[in-house]
């Protein structure tokens, strides 16, 4: 992943959108930072997470629902453009998710799957962005370390509430309601 700084400026929407269609664009704090699509562990672990969550909690099969479930969504914060692995809405905070290719709103839960060439602005930029925005849930998950980290901002700062490892099983906020192994998400399992 690079950080592209030509510009001697503030990256811009403008700039974002000149980014080719195969790389995914962000604008963290003014700079525009861009990085390939993800290696399949990243891209498994991501279907199978959509998998686990999207009929209980997005659809209301075998669970609460409630939930808007969008992957990769572009959330625009302020002045700056974020692309997480997945974010989610309450139904009863956002009636229906935007009709433009991006959303205003800030999340309620947010979803970063590590990888090596990110996870430094995923754990260091984003996860300063979504504080100050008040999403109130964030988890981080490893697929080469098989780990999901699952915090909650308490006070404007993220509180960790658990490092679940390998074949934990995944009862986490806020979609504790329905628990499921997390050796269903990992590719090499």
């Amino acid at each position: 992943m690079g950080k592209s700084e030509p510009f001697g400026r503030a990256a811009t929407y403008k700039d974002l959108c000149q980014v080719p269609d195969h790389l995914i664009a962000e604008i963290l704090e003014g700079d525009l930072w861009v990085s390939p699509r993800p290696a399949m562990r990243h891209s498994h672990a991501a279907a199978m997470l959509s998998a686990e969550i999207m009929g209980p909690f997005g659809q209301g099969r075998g669970g609460p629902g409630g939930w808007w479930i969008l992957y990769e969504p572009e959330v625009h914060l302020r002045d700056d453009v974020v692309v997480p692995d997945f974010a989610a809405w309450r139904r009863d905070r956002l009636k229906k998710p935007a009709s433009e290719a991006y959303m205003t709103q800030r999340p309620d839960w947010v979803c970063e799957i590590l990888s090596p060439s990110t996870q430094h602005i995923d754990r260091k930029l984003k996860l300063k962005i979504y504080a100050r925005e008040g999403v109130s849930h964030l988890w981080l998950v490893d697929p080469t370390a098989r780990t999901l980290e699952v915090l909650r901002l308490d006070d404007g700062t993220w509180t960790p509430l658990a490092t679940l490892t390998d074949d934990a099983v995944a009862e986490a906020e806020p979609f504790d309601a329905v628990p499921f192994p997390l050796t269903r998400i990992w590719l090499d399992v």
